[in-house]
């Protein structure tokens, strides 16, 4: 799925986590169980330009690379990414697995000239974790 440019701007992890929990909610009960990992494009004024879900996974894990994460990223121009994804366990806190991914694709980012600012955890409720609130990008 890949939502289309919107003049909406991004003002931080918390807008994030509106945008997505929106886009979870729409989704049948079967897939909302499933994890999701997001990369959200966005241009030099924070702006939308795209949301793509860029894997979807089973219950407690989804497969993500580089390549599928800048593809879109590449050929549309954007000035930085945020990533997001769920856990259906409802728990927002990092696995090791999620703080490996995170570092690899802030790392590609660098190489390719498109700023990683942030990865956002859903939890359950109003839960979530941003890297880069706990300084962990």
């Amino acid at each position: 799925m890949i939502v289309k440019a919107s003049s909406q701007k991004v003002d931080g992890p918390k807008s994030v986590y509106a945008i997505l929990s929106k886009v979870l909610e729409s989704e049948n009960e079967v897939d909302r169980m499933k994890e999701h990992f997001w990369v959200i494009g966005l241009n030099t004024h924070n702006a939308i330009q795209y949301i793509d879900l860029v894997s979807l996974g089973i219950l407690n894990s989804s497969l993500v690379h580089p390549r599928e994460v800048f593809r879109f990223s590449i050929f549309k121009a954007v000035s930085s990414l945020i990533l997001a994804h769920n856990h259906p366990s409802g728990d927002a806190k990092p696995s090791k697995e999620d703080v490996t991914v995170t570092r690899k694709l802030v790392d590609a980012g660098k190489i390719v000239g498109i700023e990683v600012l942030d990865h956002i955890i859903i939890g359950s409720g109003d839960a979530f974790y941003s890297f880069k609130e706990e300084g962990a990008i």
